[in-house]
C-alpha cells in the first residue's frame, strides 16, 4: 500500500518472503495441500488467496500480536455532535446496508443462526432487523438497498426465517451473500484438520474479515459498482442499535473519507473488547483486538482510561475505494491475523487440536488512506457476546424503540448496568435461561450486578445500585423475589429448592431417533435402555423451549395408551419436565389419554392462565404392545396438533449433538391410579410444581355433546330393530366409549367390546381393520377380505366399529357389510349437515385427504362446491389448513373434514383424527336418515349404495407388506422414483401411465414444501397405482400399495374382481418380488 509505513512493508514482506534461508523455506508447511481442499470444496479464488495471505502470516512466525510499545491512544476523536453535515436523502441511493449473519454462537452453547436467538417480547435479532429495514424504508420514502452475509451455517435456517416471517424481504434479488469457509489447521503441522465423526467440523468462518473476500469472491462488489452504489455501511446482527444513520452518512460523504468506523466510550463492560489506536511508526489508526494483545500488555489494553474508544464493527465503507485497494493487492486486502486455538470438534475437548485463522473487517482501516473514526452514542451499540449481554439486553434496563432498535433505556442515565455473571455457571445460553426460568429480574435501578455460583432469578427480583449475590453450594439457590438495594448477599447456607432440585446427567446421542409421520417408535426394549428415552424428552424440552415457549408458564399434559412402559415413562417425563422448568402437569388418571382426547384437552381445558402449551403422548397408536412389541413417543403443540416438520426436525437435530440432560431425581413419584392433584414444594419455600391427575375423558366427551345431538343418537340406538357394538380392541378408547354410549347414551356395557386397555392389548394387535379386527369382523357376518360369511340364524348387529390401541382411528361396519376409509370420508362429508357442528356454522366449507386415500371425496367436493386439498399422509398438514385464518392469517376453510385411508377421519373440533368421533358421525348419519321410527331401518349398506349411485364407486384396496428389509424396500422406491420418467406414457396391460412421478406438496397455508411423499402412477382413465413407505413402524418397513379404479356405474363388483388387472400391473411396476422377496401381503384393506 502506498500509505504503509517502512514497519508495516516489511510486515507484508514477512507474509511473502519469510527468511533467506534455504533449509528454512524447505521446512516452511506448504499451503498446497489447503488450497487441494478448498478448491475440491468449490471455495472462490478471491477467499483462497485471502486465506493464502493469512496462512503465510501464520508460518512466517508472525505472532500477530500489536505490542503497547509500538501504539499510542487514539485522542481528539470526532464525535456526532460534532457533525455539520447536511441530511441528504439523495446519499441513499447510493448506499447498501449489510447485515454480519455468520455467527452460530456456539460459545453460548448455540448451534443454530445466533441471530434466531430471542432478545426481547420474543422477537429474534432477525424479527428486529427485518423490522428496521422495512421501518427504514417507510421512514426514508425509498426502498434501501439490504442484503446479509451469512456463512455456511447460517444460510438455510436464516432463508426459511425470512421466507416464512418476511417473505417480501426474501424474494429481494441479493439478500445473501455467502461467507466463505476455510479450514481448520492442526496446531503442530499446520496440515488441514481432519474429523472422522462429522467432515463439516473440518471448517470454520474466517471471520468477518473475510467480507472483502466474499464481496471480490462473489462478483457482489462489481455488482454494486456497476448499479450505483458507493457507500456501503456494515454491521453485525446482533448489534440492533445499528441502523442506517443518515446524518452519519452525510457526513461520510462529505468528508470524502474512504473508510470510517463507528467507536464508543470504553467501560468497565467493554474493557476485554478490541480498542482504536495510533501506530506509532505512521500515525496510521489501527484496530488492536483482544488476541492481538501480548500477554504483557494486558492491564494497557484493559485500561479504559487509556485506550478510550472501542470498535463498535459499525463500519462505513467506500466501495469504490475499496476496489483500488483490492486491485493494487493481486485481488485480496491483506488483514492482519487473528490466531485461535480450538478442537476441532467444538463439543470434543479430547479432539484434534487445531488454530483457527480469522481476520477482523474493522482491521481494515489500517489499510485505507484518509480512514477515520467517529464517537457515537451508546444507542448504536446493544450487541449479545455473553450470557452478561443477554440478560441486561432482556431486562427492562433496555427497551425496544419505535424503529426497532434496542436502546438502553432512559431511566437509566445513559449508564448500562455493569454485569458481572458468574462465566462458568452461565457461559451457555440453556444455563442462564435455567436460572432465569422464573422470569428476567429488573435491572433499570441497577448499577452493578455481580452472581457467582448457581442460582435462580425471577420477574419478581429487584435490583438497585451494587448488588453482589453469592452461592458457594452445589445446589442452585432462590435469590429473594424481592427488593434488594445496595447488598451482598450470600445465599450458600440457605435452604435450596429440595425435591425440585436439577441434577444435569451426562449422555451421548443414540442413532435412529428421528420422529416420523406420527412420533418416535421403536421396540420397548429400546426405550427402556439406558437414556433412550431421556435423550429424546430433554431433545424435545430443548427445541419447544427455543421456539419461544416458556415452559414455566402453563401446563405440560402427559398420557398415553396404556401399553407396556407407559407409567415408568410418564414419572421419568414429570422428573425430567420439572427439572426444565414445568410449573404444572395434566396427567391422564391411570396415564391413559387416547390421542384426541389430548387435543381437546389442550384446545378445550382452563382455566386460561393453566392452558396447556403441549402434551407428550405415548403411544405407537396402532402397533403391537408389550415388553417384546412396539412403543412410541410423540409431542403435539398449543394448538393441540402434532409438531410441525420444523419442531420434530429441531428435535431430531438435538438428538444428534446431546451431551446431557436435567433431572430432578428426588422428585417424588406420583400416584396416577387416583385423581387429583399432587403440589411439591422447594425447601425455600419460594416455588412449587403442581401434577394433576385428571379424568381422561371428561374433556373429550364434553367436546363431543356439544358437536353431535345425543339425544337422536340415543333415540337411534333405543330402537327395537337397531343394534350395535363397538370394539376399543384393549385400547386406550374402552372407558371413553363407556363414558359416551354407557354413561351418556344409556346403553348396556355388553355394547363396548374389550373396553379394558392392557398393556399388551390383551395380545392383539390393537389396528382396526378386517385382518387385526377379527373377533368383530366375525361378529359382523365378514370375512377378512370384507366378503360376507353364512351366519345361519345368528343375528348381526346393525352397526359395528372399532378403534385402535390410541383411539384416533376407526373402523365401520354394517350388517354383513364393511365400509372402506375412503367411502367413509366422502359419505361423512356429503351428509355433513346431518351432524348439528357443521349445519350451526353454515355447512361445511373444506375437505381434503391424504394423497393416498382414494378420490370419493373429490366428487363430493366438485358437486357441493368444498374446497378440496391433497395432502401428504400425516395428521399435521390438516392441521395447518384448520389453522390458516386463526395462526397465519389466510382463508378461512373451517368448518372442515378430512380423513385418511388408514381409518383415519376427524374433523377441526381438534387437531387430530378422532375414532369415536367418526363413529359418533355415522350414527347421527344414521339417526338423521332415521328419524321416522314407523319406517324400515335405513342401513349402513344402504347409506353407501345410494352414495355411490349419486357419485359412482371408487373400488379401492392397500396391500400392506409388513416387516420388510428397509433396504431392499428402499431400493425398490428409489427405483420406480429414477424410472418415472420413463415410465410416464408407458402401456401397461391395457392401462396407459399418464403421469408417473413422486408426490410433493406445496403447503398453501405456510409454503412449506414436502418432497418424496410417495410414487403414483396416473392412468390416462383416472385409476392410480401408489407406493409409499410407512413412517411409523417399530422396525422394519412397511410397504404400502394402493390401487383405485373409478367406476361411474357397475357398482356390485367384488373388489378384489375389478381391481385384479390393475393389482398385477402394480407388482409389475414396482417388482417388490424382487426387492423384498414376496408378492403375499401381510394385510390387504
Amino acid at each position: 500500500f502506498p500509505h504503509r509505513s517502512q514497519h508495516n512493508d516489511a510486515a507484508m514482506a514477512c507474509c511473502t518472503s519469510p527468511t533467506n534461508s534455504t533449509e528454512a523455506i524447505a521446512a516452511m508447511p506448504s499451503f498446497e495441500p489447503i488450497r487441494t481442499k478448498m478448491v475440491a470444496e468449490g471455495i472462490n479464488q478471491a477467499a483462497i488467496s485471502a486465506f493464502e495471505s493469512t496462512f503465510n502470516a501464520l508460518v512466517s512466525g508472525e505472532s500477530g500480536m500489536i505490542p503497547e510499545s509500538t501504539i499510542e491512544p487514539a485522542t481528539g476523536v470526532l464525535t456526532t455532535d460534532d457533525i455539520t453535515a447536511k441530511v441528504d436523502k439523495a446519499y441513499l441511493a447510493e448506499t447498501v446496508v449489510c447485515k454480519l449473519n455468520g455467527g452460530l454462537g456456539t460459545g453460548m452453547g448455540l448451534d443454530k443462526a445466533k441471530s434466531l436467538l430471542e432478545v426481547k417480547s420474543g422477537e429474534t435479532f432477525l424479527d428486529l432487523t427485518a423490522k428496521q429495514v422495512m421501518k427504514m424504508r417507510e421512514e426514508f420514502g425509498m426502498k434501501v438497498k439490504f442484503m446479509l452475509m451469512n456463512s455456511f451455517s447460517t444460510s438455510d435456517d436464516t432463508l426459511a426465517f425470512f421466507q416464512k416471517n418476511y417473505p417480501t424481504l426474501a424474494g429481494e434479488e441479493g439478500l445473501e451473500m455467502l461467507q466463505n469457509k476455510v479450514p481448520k489447521l492442526d496446531k503442530e503441522t499446520f496440515e488441514p484438520a481432519v474429523c472422522e465423526s462429522d467432515p463439516s467440523n473440518e471448517w470454520c468462518p474466517p471471520g468477518h474479515g473475510d467480507l472483502y473476500a466474499a464481496l471480490i469472491g462473489s462478483g457482489r462488489l462489481d455488482a454494486l459498482l456497476k448499479d450505483g452504489f458507493k457507500y456501503m455501511f456494515v454491521s453485525n446482527s446482533d448489534n440492533l442499535g445499528a441502523t442506517l444513520d443518515t446524518s452519519i452518512l452525510a457526513h461520510f460523504a462529505e468528508t470524502d473519507a474512504s473508510f470510517m468506523m463507528e467507536c464508543c466510550v470504553r467501560t468497565e463492560n467493554d474493557k476485554k473488547g478490541g480498542h482504536l489506536c495510533v501506530r506509532k511508526a505512521d500515525k496510521q489508526l489501527i484496530l488492536r483486538e483482544s488476541a492481538m494483545c501480548p500477554d504483557e500488555d494486558e492491564k494497557d489494553f484493559q485500561d479504559i482510561s487509556k485506550h478510550s474508544y472501542f470498535n463498535t464493527n459499525n463500519l462505513w465503507i467506500r466501495l469504490d475505494k475499496l476496489k483500488e485497494i483490492i486491485d493494487a493487492n493481486n485481488g485480496i486486502i491483506p488483514l492482519p491475523m487473528i490466531k485461535n486455538g480450538k478442537t476441532v470438534d467444538p463439543k470434543d475437548d479430547s479432539s484434534q487440536k487445531v488454530l483457527q485463522l480469522e481476520t477482523a473487517m474493522g482491521a481494515a482501516i489500517e489499510c485505507f488512506a484518509g480512514a477515520s473514526a467517529i464517537v457515537v452514542p451508546r444507542t448504536r451499540f446493544a450487541p449479545v457476546k455473553k450470557c452478561n449481554d443477554l440478560l441486561l439486553l432482556r431486562s427492562d434496563a433496555y427497551v425496544i424503540t419505535d424503529d426497532y432498535r434496542i436502546a438502553l433505556n432512559p431511566e437509566c442515565g445513559g449508564v448500562a448496568p455493569a454485569m458481572n455473571i458468574d462465566s462458568k455457571k452461565y457461559k451457555m445460553v440453556h444455563q442462564l435461561e435455567a436460572a432465569c426460568v422464573g422470569g428476567i429480574p429488573s435491572l433499570v435501578s441497577c448499577k452493578r450486578l455481580t452472581i457467582k455460583g448457581k442460582v435462580l432469578l425471577s420477574s419478581s427480583c429487584k435490583f438497585v445500585g451494587e448488588v453482589s449475590i453469592t452461592n458457594s453450594s452445589d445446589e442452585a439457590k432462590t435469590v429473594p423475589p424481592t427488593k434488594l438495594t445496595d447488598v451482598t448477599l450470600d445465599l450458600t447456607d440457605s435452604p435450596g429448592v429440595g425435591p425440585l432440585k436439577s441434577s444435569t446427567v451426562t449422555t451421548s446421542p443414540i442413532e435412529g431417533q428421528k420422529p416420523g409421520t406420527s412420533g418416535l417408535r421403536k421396540k420397548t426394549k429400546v426405550f427402556m435402555s439406558e437414556n433412550y428415552l431421556n435423550n429424546f424428552v430433554q431433545s424435545a424440552f430443548t427445541a419447544v423451549s427455543d421456539c419461544g415457549t416458556d415452559l414455566s408458564v402453563g401446563t405440560l399434559i402427559i398420557g398415553g395408551d396404556g401399553r407396556y412402559f407407559n407409567d415408568e415413562a410418564i414419572q421419568t417425563i414429570i422428573k425430567m419436565g420439572v427439572a426444565n422448568g414445568v410449573k404444572r402437569f395434566w396427567v391422564g388418571k391411570d396415564g391413559l389419554l387416547s390421542t384426541p382426547a389430548v387435543s381437546a384437552i389442550i384446545r378445550e381445558r382452563g382455566p386460561v392462565w393453566q392452558k396447556a402449551f403441549g402434551a407428550f403422548i405415548l403411544t405407537a397408536s396402532h402397533n403391537p404392545g408389550g415388553p417384546e412389541e412396539d412403543f412410541g413417543i410423540k409431542y403435539n403443540c398449543e394448538n393441540g396438533g402434532p409438531a410441525p416438520d420444523k419442531l420434530t426436525s429441531m428435535i431430531f437435530d438435538n438428538t444428534k449433538t446431546i451431551t446431557n440432560y436435567t433431572m430432578a431425581t428426588d422428585f417424588p413419584s406420583i400416584d396416577i391410579t387416583t385423581a387429583g392433584s399432587t403440589t411439591v414444594k422447594s425447601d425455600d419455600g419460594y416455588s412449587e410444581v403442581t401434577v394433576e391427575v385428571i379424568d381422561s375423558t371428561k374433556n373429550h366427551v364434553d367436546l363431543l355433546k356439544t358437536i353431535f345431538d345425543f339425544d337422536s343418537i340415543k333415540t337411534l340406538l333405543d330402537r327395537e330393530d337397531f343394534s350395535f357394538v363397538y370394539d376399543s380392541m384393549h385400547g386406550v378408547n374402552g372407558p371413553y366409549a363407556k363414558a359416551v354410549f354407557v354413561d351418556e347414551l344409556g346403553q348396556p356395557e355388553s355394547c363396548c367390546m374389550n373396553a379394558v386397555p392392557k398393556d399388551d392389548f390383551n395380545g392383539g394387535h390393537a389396528d382396526p381393520n378386517l385382518t387385526y379386527a377379527k373377533e368383530l369382523v366375525a361378529i359382523m357376518g365378514l370375512d377378512k377380505t370384507g366378503a360376507k360369511i353364512d351366519v345361519g340364524d345368528k343375528k348381526v348387529p346393525s352397526f359395528g366399529a372399532a378403534a385402535d390401541g390410541d383411539g384416533d382411528r376407526n373402523m365401520i361396519l354394517g350388517s354383513q357389510f364393511f365400509v372402506t376409509p375412503s367411502d367413509s370420508l366422502a359419505v361423512i362429508a356429503a351428509n355433513a349437515n346431518s351432524i348439528p357442528f357443521f349445519k350451526a356454522q353454515g355447512g361445511l366449507k373444506g375437505v381434503a385427504r391424504s394423497m393416498p386415500t382414494s378420490g370419493a371425496v373429490d366428487l363430493v367436493s366438485k358437486d357441493l362446491g368444498f374446497d378440496l386439498f391433497e395432502t401428504p399422509t400425516g395428521w399435521k398438514y390438516f392441521g395447518n389448513l384448520m389453522d390458516s385464518k386463526d395462526l397465519y392469517g389466510g382463508k378461512d376453510y373451517t368448518p372442515f373434514i378430512c380423513g385418511e385411508e388408514s381409518f383415519g377421519t376427524g374433523s377441526n373440533h381438534v387437531r387430530e383424527k378422532d375414532g369415536i368421533w367418526a363413529v359418533l358421525a355415522w350414527l347421527q348419519i344414521l339417526a338423521s336418515k332415521n328419524s321416522d321410527a314407523s319406517k324400515p331401518l335405513v342401513t349402513v349398506e344402504d347409506i353407501v349404495v345410494d352414495h355411490w349411485g349419486k357419485y359412482g364407486r371408487n373400488y379401492y384396496c392397500r396391500w400392506d407388506f409388513e416387516g420388510m428389509d428397509k433396504s431392499g424396500a428402499t431400493a425398490m422406491m428409489e427405483k420406480m422414483r429414477a424410472d418415472a420418467e420413463s415410465n410416464t406414457g408407458r402401456e401397461v396391460g391395457t392401462y396407459t401411465i399418464a403421469t408417473a412421478d413422486d408426490f410433493t406438496y406445496v403447503d398453501p397455508v405456510d409454503g412449506s414444501v414436502a418432497k418424496k411423499q410417495g410414487i403414483r402412477f396416473l392412468m390416462s382413465d383416472g385409476s392410480r397405482v401408489i407406493f409409499r413407505l410407512s413412517g411409523t413402524a417399530g422396525s422394519g418397513a412397511t410397504v404400502r400399495m394402493y390401487i383405485e379404479q373409478y367406476e361411474p356405474k357397475i357398482l356390485d363388483k367384488e373388489v378384489s374382481k375389478a381391481l385384479e388387472e390393475l393389482v398385477k400391473v402394480a407388482l409389475e411396476l414396482c417388482d417388490i418380488k424382487t426387492f423384498c422377496g414376496t408378492e403375499t401381503p401381510t394385510v390387504i384393506t
